[in-house]
């Protein structure tokens, strides 16, 4: 710079506002420590968790560990997914089907693919549910003071003998509302089963309005 300067009497400022905008396609440094993962490495991660092989960060780094001589933080792995387009969610809960419920559910899908709004409405679908008569099966959160000792407000009461807890009931729904609801009494068998189809789904499917002839259970 200062063989050009004293060739051309133009100031140092001058020539490096110039020299920076004739290096267009020169990547600036953005300063700090260099990153322990190759690109290589951060595809890698980032392969790992989009083909399923992992499903977290804590996964992923102990993976890309058991390759690099020096090893990364989890954090540095999540960076990396981020800045993939990558982001972490809370895993939904559903049902447990094997490979026969998908297959069935999917033949079930194809053969009523082309089913009108009409046909649905001569259906009459069941279920059977749990009802706790005395708090719940999941986790209750309240506030309270430090040291503030137990009260009604910070308890849930429970029954542990005698039973009476919870109740479970069959029930059912057509397209113009419920049908019969019917406590199933310890545990269902296949003869309970029988007897509560027996005695709730012609009421149940009279009490949705649906003709004899259209009815499908």
């Amino acid at each position: 710079m200062c063989q050009i300067q004293s060739k051309t009497s133009v100031g140092k400022s001058t020539i490096g506002r110039i020299k920076k905008e004739a290096n267009l396609d020169k990547e600036n440094n953005k300063g700090g420590h260099p990153s322990k993962l190759s690109p290589c490495n951060q595809q890698s991660i980032i392969c790992q968790i989009t083909t399923r092989k992992l499903d977290n960060a804590v996964q992923a780094a102990d993976f890309i560990n058991s390759i690099l001589p020096n090893p990364v933080y989890t954090q540095t792995v999540r960076n990396v997914l981020k800045e993939g387009g990558i982001c972490s969610i809370i895993k939904k809960k559903c049902p447990l089907l094997k490979r026969r419920h998908q297959e069935d559910c999917l033949k079930f899908a194809k053969y009523h693919e082309n089913w009108t709004v009409e046909n649905w409405k001569r259906v009459l679908w069941s279920d059977e549910t749990k009802i706790n008569r005395i708090g719940a099966d999941g986790r209750s959160y309240t506030w309270k003071q430090r040291g503030a000792s137990l009260c009604d407000h910070t308890t849930t009461p429970t029954v542990k003998h005698g039973g009476g807890n919870n109740l479970m009931v069959w029930g059912c729904m057509g397209w113009n509302g419920v049908g019969k609801l019917i406590e199933v009494q310890g545990a269902m068998d296949a003869q309970q089963y029988y007897d509560i189809l027996d005695d709730g789904v012609v009421e149940s499917f009279e009490k949705v309005e649906v003709p004899e002839e259209e009815r499908i259970f």
